[in-house]
């Protein structure tokens, strides 16, 4: 507390010389006040930089979105035509225009509560929630001006480097483990203002890196730089790496797959998580007629 001594201490001192008389310690005086509580803010604040003597550079350390491009050149990506809906210049596309539907829905939900970072997971493996992700955050960057990061945050299968045809590491592995930065993790692709975190290499202990607090350190340092963080996660049923991950996280999307996911399952996944973070559901693999029948959520026309 010595700075706050320092600064009670001058203040009485150059009050003394101003009118030119012995001044009493002015303890309860405003000024005082104020300038108490502003040291001990920035005494106990808490620092953003890991601990050790060799600290990476951050994006907490003053960085802007230009100098986050001019830190991570453009990647060399070779994205799946199959799958991924927004990379050609072909606005006719099956699926795509339900992508722009589901984009509208989240802007709308925007309105009401805070809504950037988004988690995309389903009950089991197989359902197609790389593919939301994916062309989640590729048809938020269509909209001018508008920035996304998606993360592969499945350490156990990731998928998402497969639609992109991006290289998978380094990546959330290596950065959860301390061996790289976010700037050696982070890619730029072809498509403007689109970042991408890749899985990394297998892990053996996903849980314990998954809360390890440098995930949602990351998050709240990318948080300023983009208009929407897409984090692409396990499936709910057969590990929780999932429920780990929700905590950092504003709101979820559950993929499921028309006429496979089993109800049953499909429901017991929704319970994993509070009411206010489920957004709703995305139907993937649903034909033109099925589409009629579902109103919660967005219907996606696709094989993926």
């Amino acid at each position: 507390m010595s700075r706050i001594h320092d600064a009670l201490k001058r203040a009485e001192q150059e009050r003394a010389t101003s009118t030119g008389t012995h001044v009493e310690p002015a303890f309860d005086q405003p000024e005082f006040r104020n300038e108490v509580r502003n040291e001990v803010q920035r005494e106990s604040m808490p620092s953003l930089q890991p601990s050790g003597t060799n600290a990476m550079p951050t994006m907490a350390s003053g960085l802007n979105y230009e100098s986050l491009r001019a830190r991570c050149p453009q990647t060399e990506w070779s994205p799946d035509p199959r799958t991924m809906l927004f990379f050609r210049e072909d606005d006719s596309r099956i699926g795509a225009e339900e992508f722009r539907t589901l984009r509208s829905r989240l802007y709308q939900i925007r309105e009401k509560m805070p809504l950037k970072r988004l988690m995309v997971t389903s009950a089991l493996p197989k359902e197609g929630k790389s593919f939301v992700a994916a062309n989640l955050a590729q048809v938020m960057v269509r909209q001018h001006g508008r920035r996304a990061l998606v993360i592969d945050a499945d350490l156990r299968n990731p998928g998402l480097h497969r639609h992109l045809g991006a290289p998978q590491s380094p990546g959330l592995a290596e950065y959860l483990l301390g061996e790289c930065d976010e700037f050696a993790a982070l890619q730029r692709g072809p498509m403007e203002n689109l970042f991408f975190l890749p899985a990394g290499r297998a892990v053996p202990s996903a849980p314990e890196l998954l809360s390890n607090g440098r995930l949602k350190l990351l998050l709240q340092r990318a948080e300023p730089l983009f208009d929407w963080i897409i984090l692409d996660t396990s499936p709910v049923i057969p590990v929780s790496d999932a429920t780990l991950v929700a905590g950092s996280c504003d709101g979820i999307l559950m993929v499921v797959r028309s006429n496979m996911t089993p109800s049953d399952l499909a429901r017991r996944a929704r319970q994993e998580f509070p009411d206010k973070l489920l957004l709703g559901v995305v139907l993937n693999g649903a034909t033109p007629g099925e589409q009629s029948k579902y109103y919660y959520g967005e219907a996606v026309n696709s094989q993926a």
